[in-house]
């Protein structure tokens, strides 16, 4: 079920079809989290989440994505406004979109990474870990570089 959110000359849309995969890719392959992010790999990722594209007059401007089992869990990801957009609440109201989308209400856990947003998502309930010692990870910083490599 696809959805639009208009706000003035801006829309957000959960249309799969309407992402500019070059935009996208672009914008992820030199962000700090997902650099030199091969345009394959941001295919099927978008392929297995579910998307929102930010749109102004039909140019994607935006991105978000949620993995989830739409039941218990969710990981908002790849969060993105475009450079020449932002300061106009944008980013603000991407997250507030997602966080009040009906498919995605009633999970007991909503987990992200940043570096650097954390007041975009704390008005959103997001906090640091209660019990950091409880989480664990497998990270593989170099896997874009060697997947390019191959």
């Amino acid at each position: 079920m696809d959805n639009d959110f208009k706000r003035g000359e801006y829309v957000i849309s959960t249309d799969r079809t309407r992402l500019d995969l070059g935009v996208v890719h672009g914008f992820l392959t030199k962000s700090y989290w997902a650099e030199g992010i091969p345009r394959e790999v941001v295919r099927r990722s978008v392929q297995q989440s579910l998307c929102f594209g930010l749109y102004h007059q039909g140019k994607q401007i935006g991105f978000a994505r949620v993995i989830t089992d739409y039941s218990t869990f969710g990981y908002l990801g790849d969060v993105f406004v475009l450079e020449e957009y932002r300061g106009r609440g944008l980013g603000k109201w991407l997250v507030e979109v997602i966080m009040s989308y009906p498919q995605l209400q009633g999970f007991r856990r909503w987990i992200l990474l940043t570096r650097d947003a954390h007041l975009l998502y704390k008005p959103f309930g997001f906090r640091l870990l209660a019990n950091p010692e409880r989480w664990m990870e497998r990270w593989d910083a170099a896997v874009y570089q060697r997947d390019q490599a191959r």
